[in-house]
């Protein structure tokens, strides 16, 4: 991120910690994307054809799929003895229940927690304390409504001593040890609002320990420290909400932006919804959408792609085949007038504005990252240059394409931290211009050029690590029916023309399409 060099070190201070505070809220919704750098491999020169790194990648990858319906893509790249993995559960916020919003995320958390092998000394003894558990949360729920004092006390005290029973039975982050031990790195997941990715990388050596770990994880998992976990992930939204005003100001904004399609509600959950989540829902969530025929592996490094195929069938081929459940989204109607919302709370001023755009698989999918690239992408975007560095109005003005997620129809977002002695309307007006100046304007070939350049050097560098080409791979292999969409994507960016951004620029930034978000500092 950007912001104005006013000669003034703690102003330029404060506006990066805001903006990093931005980026955290944003997570909210997008989920933490994986970076890890591992074996690297020849990128092509941004103008030359990507069909002969298309041809090498070909040349090194197999798919296959099990009888049960799980998908493997593997990747071989032997520049290094290490190995990259990434477990995509296509479910993510959207495909939650009415009043559970958070359950895709609690699951993501409960998944590090083992197994009835992993992660207990006595799953035996173990079992039973946590169905107690459950049992007496009910019970204090049912007592708090009937307003019974007394019996809450005493059944939290029952509930105390259980859960401290249950405690003395586990073994604390034993995947992270066991992985860890053998070598492994960058034990992580995420949550986004479609998917949930679960990742790490191992010595190539250890490929039948990783098989091991991962097919077990998701083929006993057990649910422990529930309670505890629930504490940590509301503790978690209060920091990223309740308590930060950016935090809030997303939430509202993007309730605004949409009426009926669940991109409206955020990753983490509204915390009435996390409180009462119980383990029978994330149970019921894991049953319904960890399916075989819903997960997709992607194993990427120096591997020998017979031998992957050979354990995947011994250790993945033991999950049934179930039927995949979909859920039935609502489609967001078209807006037809703007729409706008304002907070104040103790900030500095932000402002936001955001425009409906289409899926990932539209035709114009290329055509709205130039965009993107052209307004928002580094300090020869047009908005730094005018907004922060010319006008001077901006400590950071930005924005990105996909917002919140980019397999249903989503928003273009745009946002910028307004500079001392200057509001928020300033900054629109400002905003509006040089969103305006790309119905009006043609790009000129030199800009054009420059942008389609450093956004294919962009997601070319993506694909610089094993952990990276996973990522998209999986990425594009689920949400378009094809890795080799990712490829193609590459040539569609290069082949956008001015008058491709003059065309959707047109359609897209009017006024009725627009939601306006302001945040404005009850100081002001």
């Amino acid at each position: 991120m950007n912001h104005a060099n006013f000669g003034l070190p703690m102003l330029k201070h404060k506006a990066s910690r805001l903006i990093a505070i931005l980026l955290l809220a944003l997570t909210l919704w997008w989920g933490l994307s994986p970076e890890v750098a591992f074996a690297r491999t020849q990128a092509p020169p941004a103008q030359s054809s990507i069909q002969p790194y298309l041809d090498r990648v070909i040349k090194h990858l197999t798919e296959f799929r099990l009888d049960n319906g799980m998908k493997f893509i593997v990747l071989e790249r032997h520049q290094a003895p290490v190995v990259s993995f990434l477990t995509y559960a296509d479910v993510g916020g959207v495909d939650e229940p009415d009043k559970k919003t958070g359950v895709a995320h609690f699951l993501e958390h409960l998944a590090f927690k083992g197994t009835t092998r992993i992660g207990t000394k006595d799953y035996e003894a173990e079992k039973p304390l946590l169905d107690k558990l459950d049992q007496l949360a009910a019970q204090i729920e049912a007592a708090q409504a009937a307003g019974k004092k007394e019996e809450v006390a005493k059944l939290t005290a029952q509930f105390e001593q259980v859960e401290a029973q249950a405690a003395k039975l586990v073994n604390q982050n034993e995947l992270g040890r066991i992985v860890e031990q053998a070598g492994g790195v960058n034990l992580n997941a995420n949550t986004s609002t479609e998917a949930t990715r679960y990742f790490y990388s191992f010595p190539a050596n250890k490929l039948e320990l990783w098989m091991s770990l991962e097919s077990e994880r998701f083929l006993e998992p057990v649910f422990r420290e529930f309670y505890k976990e629930k504490n940590v992930i509301l503790e978690e939204r209060r920091l990223r909400v309740d308590n930060s005003p950016i935090g809030m100001m997303l939430e509202k904004f993007i309730d605004t932006a949409f009426q009926l399609h669940p991109y409206r509600r955020p990753i983490i959950g509204y915390d009435e919804d996390i409180r009462n989540l119980t383990r029978e829902d994330v149970q019921k969530f894991f049953d319904a959408y960890y399916v075989p025929s819903n997960l997709t592996m992607a194993v990427v490094g120096d591997v020998n792609p017979k031998e992957v195929k050979r354990l995947a069938q011994i250790y993945f081929g033991r999950y049934k085949a179930k039927p995949k459940a979909v859920a039935k989204l609502p489609v967001e109607p078209p807006q037809k007038q703007t729409r706008e919302v304002t907070v104040k709370l103790n900030s500095q001023p932000w402002y936001l504005e955001g425009y409906h755009r289409p899926a990932l698989t539209h035709p114009d999918d290329a055509v709205y990252e130039i965009i993107a690239s052209l307004l928002s992408d580094g300090r020869t975007s047009r908005l730094y240059k005018s907004l922060v560095e010319k006008q001077q109005l901006a400590l950071s003005a930005q924005g990105f394409s996909g917002f919140p997620g980019n397999k249903y129809p989503n928003l273009m977002l745009f946002y910028a931290l307004t500079a001392p002695g200057h509001t928020v309307d300033e900054v629109a007006i400002a905003l509006r211009q040089e969103i305006d100046r790309l119905k009006t304007e043609p790009v000129s070939a030199m800009e054009l050029d420059r942008v389609k350049t450093k956004a294919r050097a962009e997601l070319l560098r993506s694909l610089d690590s094993n952990m990276g080409m996973a990522q998209q791979l999986l990425e594009y292999e689920v949400k378009t029916g094809s890795w080799r969409n990712l490829f193609k994507q590459l040539e569609q960016l290069q082949a956008v023309s001015a008058a491709d951004v003059q065309r959707v620029a047109k359609a897209t930034f009017t006024s009725e399409n627009r939601t306006i978000g302001k945040l404005l500092s009850q100081q002001g």
